[in-house]
């Protein structure tokens, strides 16, 4: 009989934590700076992606995880109830500031830098990865053409579109951290 190991062990949840994070914030960034209706519904859609995706990684974790040493256990809770609690405390807090500060223009264009600033680091722990290895050994290049490909053109994108200077400024560093993978 052929198995299939359900095991989320080589994944991490701080990938969709970041991710839910800094889409959370960019909806708030939109409230505040009206940028493409698109890229607001993009945020939407990542946000229920990534509540789906952090669903599955609990559904599937190991079932002796190590106990976590981050402070609060932070982002390593063992209920999907706990990751709830925080999102929906965060858009608590951030919405209060957006009520309190929404008007001034040194907050909104920190929320954007914050929201896009945080999503663009995604690569950087692959590229520390790479680097210790000094190699690429169990990297696809087939994955890291299609990070080159898709923040080339996410890049263009916002460049063509004059989108808000966050999300051009936020593209090129993602896209020059991928150039530095490669």
């Amino acid at each position: 009989s052929l198995y299939c190991s359900r095991d989320a062990t080589g994944f991490s949840r701080d990938v969709p934590g970041i991710l839910l994070v800094a889409n959370i914030t960019r909806c708030m960034f939109w409230i505040g700076k009206r940028f493409e209706f698109a890229l607001l519904v993009q945020s939407i859609l990542m946000i229920f992606a990534q509540l789906g995706l952090l669903y599955i990684c609990l559904l599937f974790k190991p079932k002796h995880e190590p106990i976590s040493d981050r402070p609060f256990h932070l982002w390593q809770w063992k209920l999907y109830s706990h990751y709830i609690e925080f999102l929906a405390a965060l858009i608590v807090c951030q919405t209060i500031l957006v009520l309190v500060l929404g008007r001034q223009e040194w907050f909104v264009d920190a929320l954007g830098f914050v929201s896009l600033g945080l999503e663009s680091t995604l690569p950087i722990p692959q590229l520390i990865s790479n680097f210790k290895q000094k190699s690429l050994y169990g990297f696809s290049m087939l994955t890291l053409l299609g990070w080159l490909g898709g923040d080339g053109f996410k890049t263009a994108y916002f460049f063509f579109q004059h989108s808000p200077l966050q999300f051009t400024v936020c593209a090129i560093f993602q896209l020059s951290i991928d150039v530095g993978e490669s």
